[in-house]
């Protein structure tokens, strides 16, 4: 660990087998507290690089419990975190809109850590029990049209890092792997990102993963989301192009209008307001662009406008909030 730490302190870049190795190390438990906060920190000073989020990967999948959806074609919507907006959640009430949109969701999420409120804290809240038994993900995802996959249950080389993570309380690239480590690797996956490099690394790696459809977002103000609050750049394997809030039919939203709360109980009320329609107009207008978009990377022929209004739809009609009912039923 000590060539691995002047290496990263002399800001010399891992290998990909170096970097899968040095978190197999960690992941299995090899390491200790001090250790992983030195490599988290180290590696926190200097841009992502690609050789690094590729070798953690590798073993972070390698270590993972996969999930067989048996042929099922599913939808992630899922973002990087780590941008301190601090916003509402975001991309799980997308995935309740999409849900109740007609379309299967297999969510994966966590704990906030760099944030006030992660996807985790809020079902928790909701009264969501995490579970990592497949039938029962299967049954719920047949019966609500969403399940969700808590990462700790998934991948278990995490709960060596999670003490670390939550006593620093800053971005890292753990941040950065989350919405790479799916583990039932569904078909198609809506990504957010709060840098563009960070954006460029993902297409990269996906651009071999040719089984699945994806579309990746940087709000260019900083946002791992559709913000509407200025332009974003989306990626996908075919295309980049510039958004603008008024590509999904929205005037511009102003950063304060998406702030979100600082507890689980505080984000619970905003994501509940949102679902029984009693949310602000800049609430519902975010939340039906990022599940236009994400409706918009299952059926790319279709328009994103209209995208946006099935969305709205399943929003508008009580759809999305009968899917919440489902899955925590």
């Amino acid at each position: 660990m000590k060539t691995l730490l002047n290496q990263l302190y002399a800001q010399e870049p891992l290998s990909r087998q170096s970097a899968y190795e040095t978190l197999s190390r960690i992941g299995n438990g090899e390491a200790g507290d001090m250790e992983i906060a030195a490599v988290v920190s180290a590696i926190n000073m200097r841009p992502a690089v690609l050789s690094e989020i590729q070798g953690f990967r590798d073993a972070m999948l390698e270590l993972a419990r996969p999930i067989d959806l048996r042929g099922m074609e599913t939808i992630d919507i899922v973002g990087t975190g780590g941008d301190g907006k601090n916003t509402f959640n975001i991309s799980t009430l997308s995935s309740m809109v999409v849900a109740g949109a007609g379309y299967k969701v297999t969510k994966h999420g966590s704990y906030g850590v760099s944030s006030s409120v992660g996807s985790s804290d809020v079902l928790l809240a909701l009264g969501y029990e995490f579970t990592n038994d497949e039938d029962t993900l299967m049954q719920t995802l047949d019966r609500a049209g969403i399940c969700f996959y808590h990462a700790p249950l998934f991948h278990p080389a995490m709960k060596n890092v999670a003490p670390v993570r939550r006593s620093l309380k800053v971005r890292s690239f753990f941040n950065l792997l989350g919405p790479l480590l799916n583990p039932a690797k569904p078909r198609y996956q809506l990504f957010g990102t709060y840098n563009r490099e960070v954006l460029r690394i993902y297409d990269y790696i996906l651009q071999d993963e040719t089984e699945r459809t994806y579309n990746i977002v940087h709000a260019l103000d900083g946002y791992d989301e559709i913000s509407l609050t200025g332009a974003a750049s989306v990626r996908s394997r075919e295309q980049q192009r510039l958004l603008h809030p008024a590509d999904f039919g929205f005037e511009a939203l102003t950063q304060k209008s998406l702030h979100g709360g600082d507890t689980a109980e505080e984000g619970k009320a905003i994501f509940l307001s949102v679902l029984e329609g009693k949310g602000t107009s800049a609430q519902r207008n975010v939340v039906c662009a990022n599940a236009g978009l994400a409706i918009h990377t299952i059926k790319p022929e279709q328009s994103l406008l209209d995208c946006v209004a099935e969305a709205a739809k399943s929003l508008e009609s009580g759809a999305a909030l009968e899917v919440l009912r489902r899955l925590v039923r």
